[in-house]
């Protein structure tokens, strides 16, 4: 079977499946191990080298105007012939949407299966790694995947059981600040931690600064960045919330990709709460801001 992944969150779920060979397409966000020996057929419009509220006003101006965030090489994926086109539909600033997959699909003249995967919970994420290996044939692997991913799971809710449990308020952007959705707020909640604004099952949502909600911890997730870029940011958190505790974290791998590695996000996010509780995280996943 060959495999197009429209979505990192889908790479890094066929990566854990061990079917990384049966790749053939990914996007311009995926892992560059992947990167480097399949074609990239998906990559964004935004200009590069913009700041985090240059990037709001952009969206913003291209969302009211009807104008896509991603371009879609749609010459290469039918050159590439694949048999699963791996997709989403949750939220068509993160990346390509299904219906933008369905009609290259009708415009290319091909038959490939379409998955769109849309979690808005940690459990529907699960079900989304199932779902990945049954279209892939390979259902039994997804299974043992799973078990691995709720034992782990587990282990940190026997860790920080009975502990008490601090506010956390996780923003998902820095400029202006949004509180985050979806699954977020569960994972703070599963390390040990009591969330604080947002919406659990629901959408990130745009805040002032003098709204946000008292908490005793900021967790720095900006959507999309890595854990130089939440560093970073911490310094525009920490400017209109001097007095309390700033810590980043690898938002693209840990938080916002619905793929295996939000359970890795949920083990670092209990260490950062409960650090005597939990082993430490491999380096690159989170950092304590010390201005």
């Amino acid at each position: 079977m060959r495999i197009a992944s429209l979505l990192p969150a889908a790479t890094e779920i066929v990566s854990a499946l061990g079917l990384t060979d049966r790749l053939v397409a990914v996007t311009f966000e995926c892992d560059e191990t992947v990167r480097a020996r399949c074609p990239v057929v998906v990559d964004t419009a935004i200009p590069p080298d913009l700041s985090p509220g240059e990037i709001d006003a952009w969206v913003r101006d291209r969302v009211a105007g009807g104008l896509p965030m991603y371009e879609l090489d749609r010459t290469a994926l039918a050159a590439l012939a694949p048999d699963l086109l791996l997709t989403q539909d949750l939220c068509r600033v993160c990346a390509l949407p299904a219906g933008t997959v369905e009609e290259a699909c009708r415009l290319i003249g091909t038959d490939a299966a379409v998955l769109s995967l849309d979690p808005h919970t940690l459990e529907e994420v699960l079900q989304a790694i199932a779902a990945v290996g049954t279209a892939a044939g390979v259902p039994q692997v997804a299974a043992a995947v799973l078990e691995e991913l709720r034992g782990r799971l587990a282990a940190v809710e026997r860790a920080v059981a009975r502990r008490p449990r601090p506010r956390v308020l996780v923003l998902e952007w820095t400029d202006p600040p949004f509180l985050a959705g979806h699954w977020v707020p569960e994972l703070v909640r599963r390390a040990g931690g009591e969330p604080v604004g947002g919406s659990e099952g629901g959408r990130s949502v745009v805040a002032a600064w003098d709204e946000l909600p008292e908490a005793d911890v900021v967790v720095v997730a900006p959507c999309g960045f890595g854990l130089d870029a939440a560093v970073e940011q911490c310094a525009t958190v920490a400017a209109h919330l001097p007095d309390l505790p700033l810590v980043a974290i690898d938002s693209a791998r840990f938080v916002v990709q619905p793929g295996p590695g939000l359970v890795a996000g949920i083990e670092a996010l209990a260490w950062l709460l409960h650090p005597d509780a939990v082993p430490e995280p491999p380096p690159g996943r989170v950092a304590l801001f010390r201005p």
